[in-house]
C-alpha cells in the first residue's frame, strides 16, 4: 500500500502511534501522534481532508479547547488531524478520536496538504 500511491497522502499507523506524510512513494515527514483511546477510537479507513482551519475552538462532553491549531477534518463527526498544545505525551493514545500532533508537525502538515489529500488510517 505505501508505494502504490502517487502524489501526496497521509498515513496514520495506530499501532505505532505514528503519522507519515508521503509524496510520490517517498516519506517526506514522520512524527509521533496521539490517536483515540479504546473508549473513543480513531476511525480506520481511507478518507480525504475536506476542511481546514488555522485555529478553531473544539468542544465535547468533557473538554472545551480554544484556539486548537492547524485543524484538518477528514471524517464527519468531528474527526481531524490537529496540533495539541495541552499535552506532550505523543506516542500514546489519549484523544477523543482525533489525531493529535506536535504543533510544529501540525503546522508543516497543514501547509503541505491541500484539501482533498488522502488520509489512510490503519
Amino acid at each position: 500500500m505505501r508505494y502504490a500511491r502517487r502524489g501526496k497522502w497521509i498515513e496514520v499507523v495506530i499501532a505505532e502511534q505514528r503519522l507519515i506524510a508521503w509524496e510520490n512513494g517517498r516519506t517526506v515527514m514522520s512524527t509521533p501522534v496521539s490517536t483515540g483511546t479504546r473508549y473513543t477510537p480513531t476511525p480506520r479507513g481511507t478518507f480525504r481532508i475536506y476542511s481546514k482551519y488555522v485555529r478553531q475552538r473544539m468542544r465535547g462532553p468533557d473538554y472545551d479547547l480554544p484556539n486548537v491549531p492547524y485543524v484538518m477534518y477528514f471524517r464527519q463527526g468531528g474527526y481531524a488531524l490537529h496540533g495539541a498544545y495541552w499535552h506532550t505525551n505523543f506516542g500514546q493514545p489519549r484523544s477523543h478520536g482525533c489525531v493529535n500532533l506536535p504543533i510544529t508537525a501540525a503546522a508543516w502538515l497543514y501547509y503541505w496538504a491541500p484539501r482533498g489529500t488522502v488520509v489512510v488510517i490503519r
